[in-house]
């Protein structure tokens, strides 16, 4: 995988860039992502904050918080989601779809106890979300 990696909204006036590898890959089956996306399920990427920036079009990032967990930020001219930051993990979860590419290569389920879209693909089902990020830490059967 490349060391730099570049995406954008849905209209091209925010573009972003991310550095390295990421922390982990998967998919999000909690309600909110599901309402934010507009669809069943949500794959991210997460990222350490100093390697996500903004590199054209700042002027044109917003950013709406529903709960301290999650700052979802997307373009205002196109509406184009662009990540969600997530103050207490320390962590950016920049969008898969915008990050052509990333070879996404997903880790885990996470929320899947929240699923509208089960998935039969052998990766860990975690309940809600691991220990170590504040979660039981319980997997739930495919």
């Amino acid at each position: 995988m490349p060391d730099t990696h570049r995406g954008q909204c849905f209209c091209g006036a925010v573009e972003i860039e991310v550095k390295g590898e990421p922390a982990g890959m998967g998919y999000c089956h909690c309600e909110s992502c599901r309402a934010w996306s507009a669809g069943p399920v949500n794959a991210f990427t997460l990222w350490a904050p100093e390697t996500v920036k903004v590199v054209k079009g700042e002027e044109n990032v917003r950013q709406y918080n529903k709960t301290e967990n999650s700052d979802r930020i997307w373009c205002d001219k196109c509406g184009g989601h662009l990540m969600a930051g997530h103050p207490g993990l320390e962590l950016i979860d920049v969008y898969a779809a915008i990050l052509p590419s990333v070879d996404f290569k997903p880790g885990v389920h996470i929320n899947y106890s929240e699923t509208v879209l089960p998935m039969k693909d052998g990766l860990p089902k975690m309940k809600d979300v691991p220990s170590e990020f504040g979660g039981s830490g319980e997997t739930i059967p495919e």
